[in-house]
């Protein structure tokens, strides 16, 4: 199903064309003054210097061209020379019927999808969910659903930090206080035990106590060194410990990720590609990609084109040592490998814009991946306090994601009960929902690359551009629906028919906009795209529910086209809100 404003647009362009000028002027766009207009095309101005005539008289043309046109129902020309454009009733009708009708709204899929990685999360083992992996989260769980949506095949990697020396040092804490665990005993040949010997509470609070601890002492840091070395180098019995580790991690994560209706695919890190490091550095030096620079092994990615200094991508350290550049470029090649992504998007936050530059160029020079491959990064800004700086705890920490979680549910249980009826476990259900949506609307409603403040008042609220706000537009409909229900109407053969006043055609006309918005939200990664559009739904539903009776309605074949319009909106307005990782309750 065509996007309406390609539909107006191929109409407007034969006019233009019928008027003796270039059909591509006749370029529709949403109106920006809608008191005057639904859409607007300023091809004219764009016209006149090409053609040596005013703009106005250019526009007054193409719209007598447009007379008695199926698909507006008023044509303006407006000073300089805009076309002012409304559509008409019935052209409205057919494209709100066909949205009811297609699948995915009429939502046209992709000739050839794509294979798209979304590298997020970023979390590390042994260590809790902190809020700084908020917006990595929730933004990449929506990026992956808007794209999934779209028609394309989308695999989800978390990404972890399972490697390396907190590992070590995790270990070294382990074996100071439990020497006497067979991992330790190098002579040790029997089969570990298979279940961990040790909580997750406990692995939380071993490590920031030895990494506090190496920082002063370091024998202790040494210590851990050699325990990174031996896990790396394949021992048994570490090899065996760090699986645990891995395994008790893992649970924990899955379960707060879980909180936030947040799901990977792939639960890999950068242990992953360990054992590929040795041949991807063999294969950079026999083709001549890497070289020697102070010791280091690097990849020249400077561009003639830079205008600032662009460093060498280092792939080992002067002690023979791996980075991230690394094991990030090992885990492109192992993507490659395994699943040929026609593209990778990176979510993390926008200071490592220059690293992912370039890792990116690496891959490129060196030719990890194929020239049409893309390699995409969306940086986002910090989630801050009401101080403009990094969030923090008021003793200054950083705080756990599952605190700020449960503060936000805490908040939202104290709204739900004031003023409702309804039982402790139900106010208990609903608010663990709307808060989820409060997090998640009050971070991607937000530009993603910006940074934005956190205020748990403005984000728990019903009212303005908030996620309970959404919901509870969606859910007035349902109780509406309900309702109809209950007095023995049925939802089965509800037809639409033309609108009957201009909230209900404001309200169509919003909704219509449903195929575009996605395809914007895809090409720019914008889950912000969704945010805004499900807003202007529910400003427009509201606005309608307000100006017309519906239950109240006494002609029953216009109460059932009201009733339709109310499914179609339910319907639109809750894949929206799944495409943002979010779910409505029945009630509020």
């Amino acid at each position: 199903m065509k996007k309406i404003l390609d539909i107006l647009s191929e109409e407007v362009g034969k006019a233009f064309e019928a008027a003796g000028y270039d059909a591509s002027l006749g370029r529709v766009t949403i109106s920006n003054r809608p008191d005057l207009c639904e859409y607007q095309c300023n091809g004219a101005m764009a016209g006149a210097k090409r053609y040596k005539k005013a703009p106005l008289v250019i526009a007054g043309e193409a719209a007598g061209k447009l007379e008695g046109s199926e698909v507006f129902g008023e044509v303006s020309a407006a000073a300089p020379g805009f076309l002012n454009l409304k559509v008409s009733e019935k052209f409205l009708l057919g494209v709100v019927k066909g949205m009811a009708k297609e699948p995915k709204f009429g939502l046209e899929m992709p000739e050839k999808p794509k294979k798209i990685i979304i590298d997020y999360g970023g979390a590390n083992i042994a260590k809790p969910l902190h809020v700084g992996h908020l917006r990595s989260a929730i933004l990449g769980e929506s990026v992956k659903r808007i794209c999934r949506y779209a028609g394309n095949e989308c695999i989800g990697d978390v990404h972890m930090g399972d490697w390396g020396m907190p590992m070590g040092l995790v270990m070294t804490g382990f074996w100071e206080r439990h020497p006497e665990w067979v991992y330790f005993d190098e002579n040790y040949e029997g089969e570990y035990p298979k279940e961990p010997p040790f909580t997750v509470s406990e692995l939380e609070e071993i490590y920031p106590a030895a990494s506090a601890r190496s920082k002063e002492d370091a024998e202790f840091k040494a210590r851990a060194m050699e325990a990174t070395f031996k896990l790396q180098s394949g021992e048994r019995g570490y090899r065996a410990l760090w699986q645990h580790i891995l395994n008790v991690s893992v649970s924990d994560l899955k379960k707060n990720y879980g909180r936030l209706n947040v799901e990977f695919d792939l639960w890999k890190g950068e242990s992953s590609v360990h054992d590929l490091i040795p041949e991807m550095v063999a294969y950079m030096k026999e083709n001549g990609y890497a070289h020697i620079s102070e010791g280091a092994l690097v990849v020249d990615v400077k561009e003639e084109t830079d205008k600032k200094e662009v460093p060498p991508c280092m792939i080992l350290k002067s002690d023979g040592a791996a980075l991230y550049n690394t094991t990030d470029l090992a885990t492109i090649m192992e993507r490659v490998r395994l699943y040929d992504p026609d593209e990778i998007i990176y979510l993390t936050d926008k200071r490592q814009e220059l690293y992912f530059e370039q890792v990116f160029r690496c891959a490129r020079r060196t030719k990890l991946v194929k020239p049409e491959t893309e390699l995409r990064f969306l940086g986002f800004g910090t989630m801050n306090g009401k101080d403009g700086k990094p969030f923090k705890t008021r003793d200054g920490g950083v705080m756990r994601l599952e605190k700020l979680v449960q503060d936000t549910k805490d908040e939202m249980y104290r709204k739900i009960r004031e003023g409702r009826e309804m039982s402790e476990q139900e106010a208990g259900e609903i608010s663990d929902i709307v808060a989820i949506s409060a997090l998640k609307y009050g971070d991607l409603s937000n530009q993603a690359s910006k940074d934005y403040i956190f205020d748990i008042d403005k984000f728990t609220s019903f009212e303005g551009d908030t996620g309970p706000y959404i919901l509870y537009t969606i859910v007035r409909i349902k109780s509406i629906l309900n309702k109809y229900r209950e007095q023995g109407g049925s939802l089965d053969q509800l037809e639409l028919a033309e609108a009957g006043d201009e909230a209900e055609k404001a309200l169509e006309t919003a909704l219509v906009q449903f195929n575009t918005m996605v395809e914007n939200a895809v090409e720019e990664i914008s889950p912000q795209r969704v945010c805004a559009y499900v807003y202007d739904v529910a400003n427009a539903f509201n606005r309608f529910y307000h100006a017309t009776k519906i239950l109240g309605e006494e002609k029953e074949a216009r109460k059932r086209s009201l009733l339709a319009l109310l499914v179609l909106t339910r319907d639109v307005m809750e894949t929206c809100i799944d495409l943002l990782g979010v779910e409505a309750p029945d009630k509020m």
